[in-house]
């Protein structure tokens, strides 16, 4: 069955490249196709030099938003650094932007945390060398606490391994169910347009991941399978030897994310602030993502040894460690009442359950070979300082 795709009318050199490599097979998997659109090593929207974050991008993150959700995450690793009995402590943080959550992050340490701070070690591992560049230059003034280093080439012997939306950008397979049976996207063309179309699953690794994760789409539902990600998860505790995991991303527990009602799916596309559904228009020039489906990441995680401590709503998360303690802080540095107003305003967005980040944000906090720590962002709500 071929549908015909939304309008595609800003050719890009990515997509007349990839018109012709689709032409010329028998179609791709929509993974493949989104792959390519994300991570061509010359055309790719993660690749390719470009402004990518904050008001001259395509997306806000909420390290982009304000220092202070770094400060905040920060204040959970000097508690991680205490339990781990300090010493010598490994921050791996992937997919790191441009580098500020971790400029945050080693800003606050260096601040608040001097001992911690001396003993640390800031590893980021990134495949984009224009996002590489860009965190060198962000990260001047905390180079000798700082490195690099590809995905097969870190390890964590005491510390913790963070990533903030980094998973919502691995690419995935599109899935409906028809007749009780699942049938896969492919991407094809028609003239010099793509289109969809679905076949029978690639082989059977769409079939045995919704066996082990116990969950599919409902009849007539699109939805997405993000393979990957427990691919990565597992990767991820294998190099833990005594540490945390902390992931921070929008999605839904699976119950959710394949929910009835969630009839197309999340999968999402930014440009330039505004948001769509359609992947085949601007390919390479704005950023594709999925919800992600946080059971299989603990599912997975569980498998080589990494406890799940805390799953939650980022609000809760940055309440727990202090949010409005700091936001009193910062209010009250402000210059005047203009100043503080809109400080609340931008920092709201980190928060608000409903039209900012704090709801659809959630944040896992798993642990190897560390038992069963209190961590700060697991107080409850009442036990939280306000001030």
């Amino acid at each position: 069955m071929t549908s015909q795709v939304p309008p595609q009318e800003n050719p890009t050199p990515l997509s007349a490249l990839l018109l012709q490599q689709v032409k010329s097979s028998d179609g791709v998997r929509f993974a493949d196709f989104m792959e390519q659109a994300l991570y061509h090593p010359e055309y790719g929207y993660y690749m390719a030099p470009r402004d990518r974050i904050g008001k001259s991008g395509d997306f806000f993150t909420s390290s982009s938003v304000n220092a202070l959700f770094g400060r905040l995450v920060a204040r959970q690793l000097m508690q991680m650094f205490l339990l781990l009995g300090g010493g010598a402590f490994q921050v791996v943080e992937q997919g790191g932007g441009e580098g500020h959550l971790a400029q945050d992050i080693l800003d606050a340490i260096a601040e608040e945390a001097p001992e911690l701070y001396s003993q640390l070690k800031y590893t980021l591992v990134e495949v984009s060398q224009d996002n590489r560049q860009r965190q060198s230059e962000n990260l001047e003034k905390h180079t000798d606490r700082v490195a690099w280093c590809s995905s097969d080439d870190w390890s964590i012997a005491s510390g913790c391994f963070l990533s903030n939306e980094l998973v919502d950008a691995f690419p995935v397979q599109l899935v409906e169910k028809h007749g009780g049976e699942l049938q896969e996207v492919f991407v094809t063309t028609r003239g010099d347009a793509f289109v969809e179309e679905l076949r029978e699953p690639a082989g059977p690794k769409l079939g045995e991941y919704f066996s082990w994760l116990g969950s599919s789409p409902v009849e007539g539902n699109r939805a997405e399978a993000n393979l990957a990600a427990p691919l990565w998860m597992r990767h991820v505790g294998k190099r833990i030897e005594k540490g945390f995991a902390i992931t921070i991303d929008y999605g839904y527990p699976v119950e959710e994310l394949y929910a009835p009602y969630r009839r197309a799916g999340t999968l999402m596309c930014y440009h330039r602030h505004q948001a769509d559904d359609n992947p085949y228009d601007r390919v390479g020039e704005k950023d594709i993502t999925a919800h992600v489906d946080f059971t299989a990441l603990q599912k997975a995680g569980c498998e080589v040894g990494l406890e799940t401590l805390w799953f939650g709503e980022q609000y809760r998360f940055l309440l727990a460690l202090g949010f409005f303690e700091e936001l009193v802080k910062l209010e009250a540095a402000a210059s005047d009442e203009k100043e503080a107003r809109a400080l609340r305003l931008t920092l709201k967005n980190l928060i608000m359950p409903e039209a900012g980040m704090g709801e659809t944000f959630k944040v896992l906090v798993q642990g190897k070979n560390v038992g069963s720590p209190e961590l700060f962002c697991s107080r409850a709500i009442g036990a939280i300082p306000f001030g």
